[in-house]
């Protein structure tokens, strides 16, 4: 592991063989990049707005505890216990906002990266918990773990997820395919409740309007894969994301969502659960005090 100047940045750099991470704990613990033979497979903005780190579309913001929107009375920006206390919460939870700490692992090819409770948590999530993401390079494979502890005396909700803005050239758009498990999809209605489901295609076009904000709520563990033909200079190459790992925890759903019809990068975001399932209970886990539970995937990258 080296450290370097990146984005203005001191980041964590892995390395293995042709591949490369390149990491800021420090600003949520956000993987920035992730380099395969020279070819990023995560997009990272020029001129990254470092004041706002949780908004920076790029890289592979850390969803913690919860994922998405949350809404009280059909009002975004909070959720309520079910004894009745309200909570404010931001959009896809606080890690990606916070400080998180680091530790190479003994092989020099994996990072840990550590959040705690605070009391600044606290006033968002009542709870003692330490949650870990563990990023580990085999070749031109990446093994991503969640690790979440329940340190305190009373059951922890949680459901957290990754954000991963896969790099896409707008010009590749119409020719890339995300081939996914049986599922079914659900959308956000805007008071914060649930659409009702509809069948899961096997694979859908990114090109598709549909796809933006869609839940694929799994019915099956599988791979998700993510399919790009060649257009011009730009090469052909497949992303594939294993979503059943010995151990885990079982995925949820797959979010797909873009920001603009020609933004540089597309987002396939594996989700324990769905945004406010707190309240509607779709994806909502629990964990007992003193336990521990694991998330993990491993994505692979062809060109």
């Amino acid at each position: 592991m080296s450290i370097v100047s990146f984005d203005h940045q001191a980041a964590l750099q892995l390395e293995d063989g042709v591949a490369s991470l390149t990491l800021v704990p420090q600003f949520g613990g956000r993987l920035m990049r992730w380099d395969v033979a020279g070819q990023p497979v995560l997009h990272w903005p020029i001129a990254a707005d470092w004041s706002k780190p949780g908004r920076i579309r790029g890289g592979n913001p850390l969803l913690f505890p919860f994922v998405g929107r949350h809404f009280v009375d059909g009002k975004p920006g909070a959720w309520r216990t079910a004894d009745g206390h309200i909570y404010a919460m931001d959009t896809h939870g606080f890690a990606r906002n916070l400080p998180f700490t680091s530790e190479l692992e003994e092989d020099g090819r994996a990072v840990r990266l550590i959040l705690s409770d605070t009391p600044q948590t606290h006033a968002e999530y009542p709870f003692a918990f330490q949650f870990e993401t563990l990023y580990r390079l085999d070749g031109t494979a990446l093994e991503v773990e969640f690790v979440i502890r329940n340190t305190g005396t009373a059951p922890l909700p949680y459901y957290p997820g990754h954000h991963f803005y896969f790099a896409l050239p707008v010009e590749q758009r119409a020719t890339t395919t995300l081939t996914l498990p049986p599922h079914r999809t659900q959308m956000q209605l805007p008071d914060g409740s649930l659409s009702a489901t509809q069948a899961g295609a096997r694979a859908y076009r990114l090109d598709d309007p549909g796809l933006i904000d869609r839940f694929h709520v799994l019915e099956a563990p599988g791979m998700a894969r993510l399919a790009t033909a060649a257009v011009g200079a730009h090469p052909a190459r497949t992303v594939t994301l294993a979503l059943e790992r010995p151990g885990s925890a079982p995925w949820y759903a797959v979010t797909t969502w873009t920001e603009q019809p020609d933004s540089p990068f597309y987002c396939v975001e594996p989700w324990l659960g769905l945004p406010n399932a707190i309240h509607h209970g779709q994806g909502l886990r629990w964990l007992a005090a003193g336990q521990t539970e694991y998330a993990a995937l491993r994505l692979t990258v062809e060109n």
